[in-house]
Order: structure tokens, then sequence, then C-alpha cells
């Protein structure tokens, strides 16, 4: 019998369950069975529980453009509404999803804060400071949680920037862990009630993270996790993590635990820790309907565009305005929408957390609905793609059925077809599903392209294998892209590129095929990434910017659509710079010399550097802002809607001014040389530093308010905010703590505690916002509150705070 004694009591009743299962049977649950899902044991009632990346979304088990996802708004435009209700209502979104794509648990929310705007993964983390980031996760945890799917949490922990993210060792002192990198994840546990972390793939101080104590103390010692610790994919490397509290190893069955089996039985592993592993993940099943005669709960109805664009609308940031906003409609004759992002929006950054939107409305589309009387034109400005993106549906025809799409083949290494299948889309990933990657020598796409003008394109493929492309039978391309760096995920999510000038007639059937040859190997054995595509043509630069100035010159207002790539902004990979790819800056800058009044839209998912914001009208910050994007814009932009939206991040005027840049390990390590002091706390440190181009918190509206009054009410701040001015609009009342005479470091000024609220045209309203010890506590062994006075300071940024109060603490542990 198993001693029933030493498991806590969240997991007592299924202990008799523990007990019929076999050795066998135990190594196989803590193990995946494949890529998404847990292994099922009907002898005790255990259906598989499927895994899915989110978290602005849910893909499901397959990546496939014939099951769409809803596309949410990106994490960085979620933690700028700094609106803990919306960030609920994101998680059940996400619930819904789910279960709709029959998802137990989502690997989301990523709560990994923004250390430095280098980071690679920006876009999918919320912010840089660990109190917003604490409490919107939370928010979302329960969101999902209360509609019956599992939340997860990640990367727990350091996992701050992607360059050698495998392997990195982070060294971070530990006042700087507890009270920077580990309180999110605190937050998500204790007053989320997780159910689910996953552990990353870095060190921290000399260990890896599924072997490290740090999942013990104080994931579970001190906060009461009794939900999985899930690995990152490919994350456990060896038996060494089975004494840790590394539950669930993925994608399974792991290579790394191939050997439990006999661990246990020769005593070199204890059968107690493997016991606890499948007592947790029996509990994780019973919470997600996966478990007996439970069934997972039902999620509330969702109208998921609805909420992608209410969303998406209280995570823009309007950033600068001079007036010029919002736009009247009804003056407007003629509009020049300007940029590649305004055609061709990025609503979500690159990698794992990629979903499949059912359709996306660009800013384009959004303004011409918007502006149905106004005669608004598109230029082209700049080219910021790289590399090939995929052919348009409505050109293709598929071979084989006569429909849109292409024809997809896998062949053995005898030339015999194994498997086929018809897609809808030139841009395919396989990681999971039906398909026999692993089996397949060769992978071949036909499909017949109609194109729409006449002239020379740069057609070709992008993958991670060598390909052949066939035009009309005539091979045009045989080669293999050239992967950079060692990271064999972001070569797999986002790979390169390679093309061949191909002239097209429109209207003419071209006939395409391109064979790829297999490569891949180990972890990535199963999964196959490929896109046949276009890349940007070869027009002169200056030619493109001379037509943009000159339809911003005959127009009466100009939208410039400014952004990132996926050669920027994606997992894997960290950024070298802050600027604007290809000729952007300069794109902005002449057509605000026009004269015209020019609004620029910005779609980047974490601070990209503007020069220019003051020789322009208006700025507008959109993220990342999921299918809905160009909708939410145009509300914006004509007043329909109120920008919701305060920076989650300080925005610096050069990347020479940010204080944190450092996201490259050196000799294997990465050291957090900065301790406490990131972000706004960092800018705030050195008071011979620039200025920041806007600050953390920042925001502007369409109406004015007054700051009226702070009072303490017990250990709760009640501030007064008055709406002075003629339409209702939102306000973000934000609380920061100083303690100029403290006895131990600390940042000049920290975040307490916030709130968002609204308004009518003259209405007065209370914001109350608890600020309980634990704000104010420092980690020295344990959390204690120095005694004495605080200063908390309230307003609208962290440098904007017009109203002060005296908070004086006995002190005592926290």
């Amino acid at each position: 019998m198993t001693d029933v004694a030493v498991h806590p009591a969240a997991v007592q009743h299924l202990v008799p369950l523990l007990e019929r299962l076999t050795l066998e049977q135990k190594a196989a649950l803590v193990q995946g069975a494949d890529f998404w899902t847990t292994v099922p044991l009907p002898g005790i009632g255990l259906r598989a529980m499927t895994l899915s990346d989110g978290p602005a979304g849910v893909r499901g088990p397959r990546w496939d453009e014939r099951e769409p996802s809803l596309n949410l708004p990106s994490g960085s435009a979620l933690a700028a509404s700094w609106d803990v209700d919306l960030a609920y209502r994101y998680g059940a979104a996400a619930a819904s999803e789910a279960r709709r794509k029959g998802v137990d648990v989502v690997l989301g929310p990523t709560i990994n804060l923004h250390r430095s705007p280098l980071g690679g993964r920006h876009f999918e983390c919320f912010s840089e400071d660990p109190e917003l980031t604490g409490e919107l996760a939370a928010a979302y945890v329960r969101g999902l949680q209360d509609n019956g799917v599992a939340a997860c949490p990640k990367h727990y922990v350091a996992n701050d920037s992607e360059t050698d993210r495998f392997t990195v060792d982070v060294r971070v002192d530990e006042r700087a862990l507890r009270e920077l990198y580990l309180a999110p994840f605190e937050r998500a546990v204790v007053h989320g009630g997780a159910w689910t972390i996953m552990s990353a793939y870095n060190g921290v101080d000399g260990v890896t993270m599924t072997e490290n104590d740090l999942l013990e103390t104080p994931l579970n010692s001190e906060w009461g996790f009794d939900g999985t610790v899930i690995s990152d994919w490919t994350a456990v490397r060896s038996l060494g993590s089975v004494p840790a509290a590394q539950d669930l190893a993925m994608p399974g069955p792991a290579p790394a635990w191939s050997g439990l089996v006999e661990a246990v039985r020769d005593g070199r592993l204890a059968q107690a820790d493997l016991d606890r592993k499948v007592l947790r993940l029996l509990l994780l099943a019973e919470r997600v309907g996966a478990l007996g005669d439970a069934s997972p709960a039902t999620p509330a109805p969702l109208d998921g565009p609805a909420f992608a664009r209410a969303a998406a609308v209280e995570g823009t940031v309007l950033l600068r305005n001079d007036g010029v906003l919002p736009l009247a409609p009804a003056a407007l004759g003629r509009v020049a929408v300007i940029g590649q992002n305004a055609r061709e929006a990025r609503t979500q950054g690159g990698g794992s957390a990629t979903v499949i939107p059912e359709a996306v409305v660009s800013p384009l589309e959004g303004l011409r609905a918007a502006l149905p009387d106004a005669d608004v034109r598109f230029e082209l400005g700049a080219v910021v793609q790289e590399g090939v993106s995929e052919l348009p549906l409505h050109q293709l025809t598929n071979p084989a059925t006569g429909e849109a799409g292409v024809r997809v083949a896998f062949f053995d290494a005898e030339g015999t077809e194994l498997f086929a299948e018809n897609r809808r889309s030139t841009a395919l990933v396989w990681f999971g599903g039906d398909a026999p990657v692993s089996a397949s020598a060769t992978v071949v796409f036909e499909t017949l392209y109609r194109p729409a003008e006449t002239g020379d394109i740069e057609l070709g493929f992008a993958g991670a294998n060598p390909g052949r492309l066939y035009v009309d039978d005539v091979l045009v391309l045989d080669d293999a892209p050239v992967i950079e760096g060692s990271d064999l995920g972001a070569a797999f999510l986002n790979p390169p590129s390679i093309t061949a000038t191909v002239h097209v007639e429109a209207g003419r059937e071209t006939a395409i095929r391109v064979e790829f040859t297999r490569a891949a190997a180990g972890a990535l054995s199963g999964a196959l990434s490929a896109t046949l595509g276009v890349a940007p043509g070869r027009t002169d630069p200056e030619e493109l910017i001379a037509r943009a100035v000159a339809e911003a010159a005959a127009s009466d207002i100009a939208v410039v659509v400014v952004g990132t790539s996926s050669r920027v902004e994606s997992e894997g990979y960290d950024r070298t710079s802050l600027d604007l790819p290809g000729r952007q800056d300069d794109l902005v800058r002449a057509v605000a010399a026009t004269g015209t009044p020019t609004v620029v839209v910005v779609n980047a998912g974490s601070p990209v550097v503007l020069p220019w914001a003051d020789e322009v009208a208006a700025v507008v910050q959109g993220y990342f802002g999921g299918q809905e994007f160009g909708r939410a814009i145009a509300d914006v932009l004509t007043g329909a809607a109120e920008p919701g939206g305060r920076l989650p991040t300080t925005w610096p005027a050069s990347l020479a001014d940010v204080p944190v840049r450092d996201v490259t390990p050196r000799d294997g390590r990465l050291d957090y040389r900065e301790g406490l002091h990131i972000g706004y706390r960092a800018w705030l440190r050195d008071a011979d530093a620039a200025a920041p181009a806007f600050p953390f918190g920042h925001g502007l509206g369409y109406t004015t308010w007054t700051w009226d009054a702070a009072h303490r009410r017990g250990d709760a701040v009640e501030v007064v905010v008055t709406n002075t001015g003629r339409r209702a609009g939102k306000q973000v009342v934000q609380v920061y703590a100083e303690r100029p005479d403290s006895t131990v470091e600390r940042p000049v000024r920290w975040l307490v505690g916030f709130a968002a609220v609204r308004a009518s045209a003259g209405e007065s309203v209370t914001a109350t916002i608890a600020v309980p010890s634990r704000r104010l506590a420092h980690w020295a062994g344990e959390w204690v509150v120095e005694p004495g006075e605080y200063v908390l300071r309230v307003g609208a940024s962290a440098t904007e705070l017009p109203l002060t109060l005296a908070w004086h603490t006995e002190g005592a542990s926290a």
C-alpha cells in the first residue's frame, strides 16, 4: 500500500487510483504520448488530455488553416489595457476557444518580464513590472480555469530573452529573483490558483530549470502549488529531473526519461517521486474533466471577433496627439493610407504562439469601412516584409480537386506516396497531426497559380529543408535556405527564404511544384515547416517614397502604418536594434514634410525608436492587435472608441539610452547585473540619464482629467478623479511607493497598485486600490516590511504623479 500520509490533502482521494497502476503505466503517464497529448489509461477512467499553444488564442493540436482559431491581441497589448477585468475575460475567451478545439491545457499566459526591450519574445509577455504582470496574470488564469480549462503560466523562471535559450545559465541575485522574476508566478499561483506551470529551458544559478530546486521552493513549499509542472518542449534533459518537482515531460515519449522504469526498479530513483507526479497529473485530469465521470466545464458563450476588437481598442495607446485625433469623418474628402503594415498587418508575433485566424482585418480595410464617404487611397511607401509570404488563396487552384488551394503529398525514399492532403494555404506547418512526416523523404507542393499582374516576381520557398522549385515543369531553383544560428526552434518557426526571378502574366495559369527533401532530425524529426510564396519585388525605395509623398500631398490626412517584420520580433532570437526595418523612418519624415496632417500607427509588439515623433500630428501604438486590428484602429482614429491603453513598458528615444541591453550570454552565462533595476526603475535610478521618449504608464485619451484627492482607508488608497472634458473617457490610476531613507537598497519608485476607471463628461469617480503590506516588503530570506514612513505617489504614469500621500507602517514580516 502507498503511504497516503506523504501526499497533500488535494490528492488523497486519488491514491486508490494510483495503487491500481503498474510501474510501467506510471512511467508512461508522466511523459506525453506525442507532441500534444498525454497518455490515456482507460483502466482507471483516464482519457488523454490535450495541450495547446496559446496564449493569444488557442491553436489546438493541429497547425491547420482548415481549423482556424481566434487571434487575440498580443500579451503586450493586453497588458497595455491595465485592466484586470479585461484580462479575466481574455482568459475566458481562451477557454471558450480551447473547448471548441478539444483542448484541456492552454500553454499560457507568458509572464516573463520585459527585462530588456531587445528580448525577442517581448510581444508575448506582459510588461516590465512584476505588479502589473502579476495582477493581469492571476486574472487571466482565473478566467481560463473558472471555465474548466487549465492555465499554464510560463516560462518558470528567468526566461527573459531568447539568445541560447536552451542552454543559457541565468545568474540573478536572490532579491531580484524573488521581487521581480518569481513575483508574477507567485501571484498566478497564490491568487490565480494555477493548475499547471511550465518549466523553462534555461538554467538559473547553474542548474537547468527542469532539475532546479526552485520547482520545489518556493513553488510548492511556500506558495502551496498542488498542480502539475509541465516542461517546455524537450526541456527535460535527464533523469535528474525526476527527483525534482518536474511532473510531466513533453513532448513524449521523452528520450531523457526512457530509462525511468529501470531506474526506479534498481533503486536509483525513488518510487515516491514518481508517485507524486502521477497523483498531480490525476488531479489535473480531474480538474479539466478528463478523469472518471467528470466532464469538461462549459465555457461562457463568446462572440470572438467582437471581443478581439474590444480588447484591441483597450490596448491601443495614444502616445502623442496635437489635436488632430479623433478624426472628423464628415470633413475628410481624400485620405492617404500608407505602409506595408497598413495592407498586411502583423496581428501576432512569430513562433509557437502563432495561431491561424479565419480572417484578418487590416488597417486599410478598417479605415475604408469606417470612412465610406471618403476617397481612401493606398501606397506601399516602404518594404517591411523579409522573405516569402504565402500565395493568395483566391489565385490558386488545386490540380487534383479544381478547388482553391494546393495539393501536398508525402513520399518515402522509394518514391511511394504515403499520404496526401488538400490544403488552403501555401504556408504550412506540421507539428503533430496525421501526416507521416517522420516516415517521409520528400514532400511535394503542387498548385496552379493565376497572378493578378504581369511582370517579374520573386518566387521561392522558406523552410529548413532543401528544395527544388519547378515552374511549368522547368526547374528554376534547386537550393537550401541558409539557417542562421543554432536555434532549431527559430529555424522551424520562422525559417529563411530563397527565391528566383520568374516572369508571369496576369490571368495565365502557371503550374508550380516544389519538392522538399526532408532533412530534420532529433527532437523536431516529426515536424515540418515550409512556405511557397513570393518575396517583395525590387522596386526602387526612393520611388516608393515618392509615390507616398505625392498621395499624401493630395490628401486631407495621411495615415502611415509602420511596424516590425517576422525577422524582428519572434521566438528563437533576440533583437539587435530598436529601429524600424527598411526605409520606414525616411518614409514618415517625407510624408510629414508635405504639411498634410500625419497620423502614424505603430504595428509592433514591443518598443521601437520613433525619431520623427515630434514631427507628426499623432502617434498611436497598436501593438499586435489580433485579427480585428484594423477595425480597432479605425475605431480609435475616428473616435468611435477611446484609446484605452497605457504603456506597460518604457519606450526609449534611442537604443543607447536603454539601461538594460545585455541579452547575450558570455561563456554560457547571462548575468542580471542590474539586480532590482529594470524598466522604469532603471530609468529613475540614474538622474543624469536621458529621459525616455514615453514613460511607463503613459497614454493619452480624448478627454481631460483632474486629480482631486488621495486618502488612506485602512490598507487601501482612495483616489478621486474627475473627467473635465466633453466626452466619456478612461483613466488608469497608478500608485507608486517610495522610501528615500530606506536602510536597504530599493528602486527610487515602484508600482504597488493600479485601477482602470471610466467616467462620463463632468463625472467624478473614486478608485479604491489595495496596498497590502507585501507591496512594500523586500526579500531578506523572508518578506520583511521596513517600519516607518513611505511616500505613495498617485498619477497617470511613472513620472506624472500629482498626488502624494504619507503611508506609515509599523513593519513586520509580510
